[in-house]
């Protein structure tokens, strides 16, 4: 099944049961608060499960002397009704030890009463318990279908707990506490189904096997002491037993209703007369039922309580997503087989679709047929003319994760007919592979016999409405189409941005490049760790310039260099003490220091050494970490980074500092540094170790060739530590 099947049936079964859901988990929460309460009331005594009936009986039996039953709850609370010495009715709480009282049993309140009577039958009897165990089943479906989009989203089972792209917040939560709660939301979905097929009988009830045992006539009477039965059955076995209304009586028994059987024993001999073991499916009905309930301990009641909370955040993240997509979904009036125009798009986070999906509206609107799909639903196209590919790139020069399958759909689907073809690409000329993959898409369709190229790869800077319209006017003359042109109908709409404000300047100069450090301070509570990003707008629109930060003293910490007509360093370099500003700050959860990796090694050029010193300063976790510098000349940078790598190496933050020159006459760079240290890389990710590159694209490509070429020459293959998050980056 395709993935959007998959998406279609969750969000139909979700909107189907989510009424309900929300009933069921509000009052799901009171009712596994309270389970988890009651383990508070001290009526429980130690060793319990130790406890033998041939320790109890015996001993109730001289302190009580009519007893009718004792029963044992999910809490391991003895409840005993009996009469006393003077007649007196009792129903308490005990000791089995000793029989000493120790409570009244007391109904629930009637807060808790009425959230269970909700809970179960929504106060509609019979109609309301069907509903209720309909909707159970229901999102068992959901939490199926849940789990197959996730695995699908993470590219298979083996990547299921891979790092999650961020999306969106409501996304990014949506999957990652589905993948953290997804084993107890499965089990109250299940147990519930399961309690609602045997309660209307969709599951056959089966009959206990009962046995009757012949008794030995010659055997006398016996003390409860000596009774073998008793000597064997632990007090945690029991649910209940029933005790014989008249001693003495051979037509009286003790009854014993354990969790699996039922025993009756003859109260003057100690014989078994009869077992009644009870079918697998009313043992299961009893699992289920303390599974659901959190009858079973305390701590699962809370995790169910806490499920129960997630269930009510799923059904908001979920619909809010649905909401955000039906906004920029792609609204297809035409089947892909009868369409003169297709639209493709490769995009990471939906922006690109936004231009690709304004062409489309328009060329309906224009009474033309077309289509628009992600770039992974290639296929044959009959009745195409105009093929467009709108793409960004991602990481460094590869497929956006929605285009991935594209270059081999293109070999396997080779169009009947000549079709005209052009390509867009989307990205940042802050990267070196702007627009790679672009390219490499608009190559390989030159390279397509049936392909002709209409208008010449075109490039679109930071989501430049302006940029983009220049394609628009001349693609859509050259097709005599009325497409507008205006770029404030292709604007991307700005994210909400927070206010910092410049706590601290300083300039470092060398005798090449000038250098800065500037501390911001959000006016507002916000949280972020080093390794995270900040997205300045320096021309206060859609363009957007990213900084890896480093966390110092609660502020964002950047350490800057001025690029000669650098849009976001100059914006930078011209801030003052006082000066504010509005930017936005990414969580990069992908780039935050392992506190659980065995070793750590940091590799940084120039000022990708920010997130490092913040992450050092923030380290309390006493993994061992090693830092490894390239910068070019012995300066007064250079020197201010070594002072500070000193005084972390000086409180235990820091095991090595290493700095490569590589303008000074003994040259060296980082992958020289590698090189000499190959085994320490070698034994570092073969233990679990993970190393963290930030700077300049060129550096990370040049460091993960040389550390490949280490792995290679081991028989190791380097490409498993990085799918293994053991190789993290943050370059541009």
């Amino acid at each position: 099944m395709t993935l959007s099947i998959w998406r279609y049936a969750h969000l139909v079964l979700a909107l189907l049961a989510s009424l309900v859901l929300i009933i069921a988990s509000l009052t799901g929460i009171v009712l596994a608060v309270d389970v988890a309460n009651e383990k508070t009331n001290p009526y429980q005594i130690d060793n319990f499960n130790a406890i033998t009936l041939v320790q109890v009986l015996p001993e109730l039996r001289k302190v009580y002397p009519e007893i009718s039953n004792i029963s044992v709850d999910h809490n391991q609370f003895v409840t005993l009704k009996g009469f006393d010495e003077e007649s007196n009715e009792i129903k308490a709480y005990i000791n089995p030890i000793s029989g000493k009282q120790l409570g009244i049993p007391k109904p629930k309140n009637e807060f808790i009463q009425w959230n269970l009577a909700l809970h179960r039958s929504l106060f509609l009897h019979e109609t309301g318990r069907f509903i209720v165990g309909l909707a159970s089943f229901l999102f068992f479906l959901i939490g199926i279908s849940g789990t197959i989009l996730l695995i699908k989203r993470q590219n298979g089972i083996k990547k299921f707990f891979s790092k999650v792209n961020n999306d969106s917040l409501a996304q990014y939560f949506h999957v990652v506490t589905g993948r953290i709660m997804l084993l107890p939301v499965l089990i109250i979905a299940l147990t519930g189904t399961y309690l609602f097929l045997l309660r209307f009988e969709i599951i056959p009830a089966q009959k206990a096997i009962a046995i009757n045992y012949t008794e030995d006539v010659k055997l006398k009477k016996v003390p409860l002491t000596d009774f073998s039965v008793f000597k064997d059955t632990k007090l945690a076995e029991v649910v209940k037993i029933e005790f014989p209304f008249m001693e003495d009586d051979p037509e009286e028994f003790y009854i014993l209703k354990l969790k699996d059987r039922e025993i009756t024993v003859n109260q003057i001999t100690g014989q078994i007369v009869k077992e009644t073991k009870y079918p697998i499916t009313q043992v299961l009905e009893k699992f289920s039922f303390d599974l659901h309930t959190g009858q079973i301990n305390w701590t699962w009641a809370i995790i169910l309580a806490l499920a129960s909370v997630n269930i009510l955040l799923f059904i908001y993240s979920g619909f809010a997503i649905t909401l955000k997509r039906t906004k920029t979904r792609i609204k297809n009036k035409y089947k892909a087989n009868e369409c003169e125009f297709i639209l493709l798009v490769g995009s990471e986070n939906g922006s690109t679709l936004g231009f690709a999906n304004q062409i489309h509206k328009q060329l309906i609107a224009n009474g033309k047929k077309s289509y628009l799909t992600d770039m992974n639903n290639y296929t044959d196209f009959p009745s195409a003319k105009q093929l467009v590919i709108f793409t960004s790139t991602y990481g460094l020069g590869e497929a956006p994760i929605n285009a991935k399958k594209f270059e081999k759909l293109v070999v396997e689907f080779p169009q009947k007919q000549k079709i005209q073809f052009s390509v867009v690409g989307f990205g940042s000329k802050s990267y070196p592979d702007f627009c790679a993959y672009a390219n490499q898409v608009d190559v390989l369709l030159s390279q397509q016999r049936w392909a002709e190229k209409s208008v010449k790869l075109h490039t679109v800077n930071d989501k430049s409405a302006e940029e983009f319209t220049q394609w628009v006017s001349v693609w859509a003359n050259l097709n005599s189409l009325a497409i507008a042109t205006a770029p404030s109908l292709y604007s991307q709409k700005a994210p909400k941005l927070k206010t910092l404000k410049v706590v601290d300047r300083a300039e470092i100069n060398s005798d090449e490049v000038i250098t800065f450090k500037l501390n911001l301070k959000p006016t507002a509570f916000t949280k972020f760790k080093s390794g995270d990003l900040l997205a300045i707008y320096p021309k206060n629109d859609a363009v957007e310039r990213f900084y890896s930060i480093g966390k110092v003293a609660n502020s964002v910490q950047l350490i800057v260099r001025l690029h000669p007509n650098g849009l976001g360093s100059e914006f930078l370099y011209k801030l003052q003490n006082g000066d504010s500003i509005k930017a936005r700050i990414i969580k990069n959860s992908h780039f935050h220091f392992p506190k659980k990796a065995s070793k750590v090694a940091l590799i940084s050029n120039g000022t990708g050494i920010a997130p490092f010193l913040g992450m050092l300063a923030e380290n309390n976790s006493k993994v061992e970490t090693h830092l490894y510098c390239g910068f070019r000349t012995n300066n007064i940078l250079t020197n201010k980074y070594s002072e500070i790598a000193q005084k972390h190496i000086s409180e235990e933050k820091l095991s090595t500092f290493n700095l490569a020159l590589s303008r000074e006459e003994t040259a060296q760079y980082v992958m020289d540094l590698i090189l000499r240290d190959q085994a320490f890389f070698l034994t570092l990710l073969k233990n679990n170790g993970v190393i963290m590159i930030c700077g300049a694209l060129k550096m990370q490509r040049d460091v993960e060739s040389v550390l490949k070429c280490i792995f290679e020459k081991d028989g190791c293959d380097f490409q498993t530590f990085k799918a293994n998050d053991q190789i993290l980056a943050d370059c541009y």
